[in-house]
């Protein structure tokens, strides 16, 4: 007995030494497959100290990184000072930038696959990358060197990496590995940015679906401006036949985001404590991890500016040098134009002109896609206007009449001129000059020097337009439509030195209605202008640190408009008790976008809920994604309405005070949704989070990996600290990437928020360090002081020795 028990102990033993043994070996393995994972996440994390050696460049070049990841570049010649910026910037942002140059030039499919297919027909069709390229030859030799020299620097980075192995993650997962780089994807880059700051023809195309679809009066309603001849434009889209909804079913994923602005104002030293003015600049565009923007201090032989560019670009875009600062908003003119043109139908690539068929331009573009085994051909037909954009994702189709584009960005032009000129300017007039070459996106340039001035400049192209007001697309083939010329440069609307000694913009209208060219019918919600010159109108001198602060406001004068006179409309007998106690937290709301407060979260739900109640049974979505100045439209109608003067869309509700209520509860419905049944606990900041999602981000579980922590914040659309969202899911998705603020008294520092963070590795600890910076308003100040940022990591790029 004591035998067969002592053998039952011995095996027992033996299985909890094999179970001991599989345990070490499983988590030997895990651990082995976690450090592996690990390592493969921190690949290309850049090296920030030590040395390399390139053939390329001839002289030393210092590269130190401060304590938020910003690049201080010296050098001794341009080539090798913008050679650096491409080395650097790919060090950081290389997939960002690769990715980026692919959407431009419609080229995901070859790496995303067939997901991606319609989204290059589109751009193939809109010609970014075929605008980029008719640019190149009208730069200077100066600047094709820079490009030049840039794309050195990014291909030096390339080759090192592929050298090494070490190869950012996002790269290893999708199982590519980037393409060269060429000054054609920096200009690419540049021309996507005038495209997405520069799209008013869906506007166009709504109109043109407006007047086709409902009544007159309801279209007349819906114009953003209107004149006494309108029914005669009106007759003209009649008058054709284009299927605009199914031409533009898909469009909605590619349109530039309809609140895309931006703030910024100049103060002279009249308003501030040091006596010199003060320059604030907050660029609102898509939030996203990395940043768009990419701040850097490039000091060479005779330059040295510091500030933000697009990853991928070379110079400055917006900041200061040793002598000036600048900013910019988006202008919104009207640059596009939707032509219609009539085919011939015995020859589908001829289109009629002044009585006569020509020959269009037709180009065949070969899309790679991913696990195809041949390329799609794609073919874009090029009228004398531009390409055929109504039949984009179906050639084929070949309708008897086309809506082609006609975009002042198709043309050549010199943005990245202009940038590099502004980066070495030192006072009004030789900004001035470096205008001149700026032509697309038309922007709101604001001014400050060292002397004191102030100044202010609209600038781009924009044409003047002999017989049409850009509101519906118009007759391509009569040549009366025809662009002739552009608003002279000379007459452009400009300030300098203003008696006020206030400038500030905020897409707002920019000119009163005696300015003899037309620019936009449409124009942003006045309150984040309105409310910017609330806080700059003060008694006490202004600081640096007001700006700052005035950058995050959150005060809503929407809110303060309109509530005071639509809740008293609200119909009693139709609140439920959820809707009243609602209604209580609504009233006692002081007005603020903040993440604890109800009350915001009550008033933009039901905003939302008015525009979806107004038009859900009239307007398809699709067509819905392409009204252009819809929020001021309805503002508009319910302010007609709140006079006495409703006009269909109201009538068609009912009336105001029933589209009021129903609105309301619809609101209330959905906050309830989101957040419980006890409306004194809601929250703004529940709902209204930034998460800055990463392009890989939107797969799960990468989105674990990639995507930083969702966190409430403060400020909406309409606000100073813009934050726009998602309305459904209230992810906060668009906002000033960008922060800056320059005190002319001392230009040697500058103060900045890059948000998430610098770097574009996940591993990298710039990765999301200025997140809650971005969220809290805590700005990080960049020195342009040899002694203060040649403290930090150190890496030198030397010339190969011979």
């Amino acid at each position: 007995m004591s035998s067969a028990i002592d053998i039952s102990k011995k095996r027992k033993k033996r299985l909890w030494r094999f179970i001991g043994i599989g345990l070490v070996i499983v988590v030997t393995l895990l651990i082995a497959v976690v450090a592996w994972g690990w390592s493969q996440i921190g690949a290309g994390v850049p090296t920030t100290q030590g040395q390399y050696e390139f053939n390329e460049i001839s002289s030393e070049v210092n590269i130190y990184r401060d304590d938020y990841g910003v690049p201080h570049i010296e050098a001794e010649s341009e080539y090798d000072l913008y050679f650096a910026q491409g080395f650097v910037t790919a060090q950081d942002r290389m997939f960002q930038m690769d990715l980026s140059r692919r959407q431009a030039s419609g080229m995901l499919s070859e790496v995303i696959g067939e997901s991606a297919l319609d989204t290059d027909r589109y751009f193939r069709t809109f010609g970014l990358r075929r605008a980029a390229d008719a640019s190149y030859d009208e730069y200077g030799e100066d600047a094709q060197e820079i490009l030049h020299a840039y794309a050195d620097g990014v291909n030096a980075y390339l080759a090192q990496m592929n050298e090494s192995g070490d190869i950012p993650v996002e790269f290893r997962l999708l199982g590519y590995s980037p393409e060269p780089w060429e000054p054609l994807d920096s200009l690419t880059i540049g021309k996507y940015m005038a495209y997405d700051l520069g799209g008013t023809w869906q506007g166009q195309a709504f109109r043109y679906w407006l007047v086709n679809n409902v009544s007159e009066e309801e279209a007349i309603d819906l114009m953003p401006t209107y004149k006494e001849d309108g029914p005669i434009i009106m007759d003209v889209a009649k008058n054709t036949d284009v299927d605009v909804l199914s031409a533009f079913e898909d469009v909605a994923a590619y349109l530039p985001e309809p609140f895309n602005g931006s703030n910024n104002w100049v103060i002279s030293g009249d308003h501030t404590q040091s006596g010199a003015p003060l320059l604030a600049d907050d660029p609102h565009l898509g939030l996203a991890t990395p940043s768009i923007w990419y701040e850097t201090h490039l000091r060479g032989p005779s330059v040295d500016v510091n500030g933000v560019i697009f990853a991928g670009v070379p110079g400055i875009i917006l900041g200061h040098n040793d002598e000036i600062a600048w900013g910019v908003t988006n202008v919104g003119p009207d640059v596009q134009e939707l032509y219609l043109e009539k085919r011939n139908p015995d020859d589908p690539y001829q289109f009629l002109y002044e009585d006569e068929w020509y020959d269009a331009d037709v180009i065949m573009e070969e899309i790679v896609v991913d696990g195809y085994d041949e390329p799609v051909q794609h073919e874009v037909v090029v009228t004398r206007h531009g390409p055929l954009l109504s039949e984009y994702s179906d050639p084929l189709q070949q309708e008897d009449v086309a809506m082609a584009l006609r975009w002042t960005a198709h043309d050549p032009t010199k943005e990245l001129e202009a940038i590099l000129e502004i980066n070495k300017a030192s006072n009004w007039e030789s900004f001035l000059h470096a205008l001149e070459s700026f032509s697309a996106p038309a922007q709101n340039f604001v001014y400050a020097d060292r002397d004191g001035n102030i100044g202010y400049r609209a600038n781009g192209k924009i044409p003047i337009r002999a017989n049409s007001d850009a509101l519906l697309p118009v007759e391509g083939w009569t040549g009366e439509h025809d662009w002739e010329r552009y608003i002279p440069f000379d007459e452009l609307p400009t300030l300098y030195n203003p008696d006020s000694g206030m400038i500030s913009t905020a897409n707002n209208k920019i000119v009163t209605d005696d300015y003899p060219y037309h620019l936009s019918h449409t124009w942003a919600q006045p309150y984040r202008h309105e409310r910017i010159l609330q806080l700059l109108d003060q008694d006490e001198p202004l600081t640096k640190e007001d700006m700052m602060l005035m950058q995050m406001d959150a005060y809503n004068l929407h809110a303060e408009e309109f509530l005071p006179e639509i809740v008293p409309l609200l119909l009693q007998d139709g609140l439920r008790e959820i809707d009243r106690s609602a209604l209580a937290v609504i009233e006692q709301w002081n007005y603020e976008d903040v993440v604890d407060e109800g009350g915001p979260l009550i008033f933009h739900l039901w905003f939302h809920a008015i525009s979806s109640l107004l038009f859900e049974d009239t307007i398809p979505e699709e067509m819905m994604a392409m009204f252009e100045g819809r929020t001021s439209i309805i503002d508009q109608l319910l302010r007609d309405a709140l006079e006495g003067e409703p006009g269909p869309w109201i009538e068609h509700a009912g009336s105001l005070e029933a589209l009021l209520t129903e609105s309301f509860k619809r609101a209330i419905d959905q906050a309830s949704e989101l957040q419980g049944n006890e409306p004194k606990e809601w929250s703004w900041g529940e709902y209204h989070q930034v998460t800055f999602a990463h392009p890989l981000g939107v797969m799960s579980p990468l989105d674990l990996l990639f995507n930083p922590t969702p966190t409430p914040v403060d400020g909406s659309r309409i606000t100073v600290m813009a934050a726009g969202y998602n309305d459904e899911t209230g992810a906060t998705n668009h906002g000033a990437g960008w922060r800056g603020v320059m005190d002319l008294a001392d230009l040697t520092e500058s103060y900045h928020i890059v948000g998430p963070g610098q770097s574009g590795h996940v591993r990298s600890e710039h990765y999301g360090d200025q997140l809650l910076d971005w969220v809290n308003g805590d700005f990080h100040t960049t020195s342009l002081q040899p002694e203060v940022y040649q403290s930090g990591d150190h890496l030198q790029l030397l010339p190969t020795s011979p």
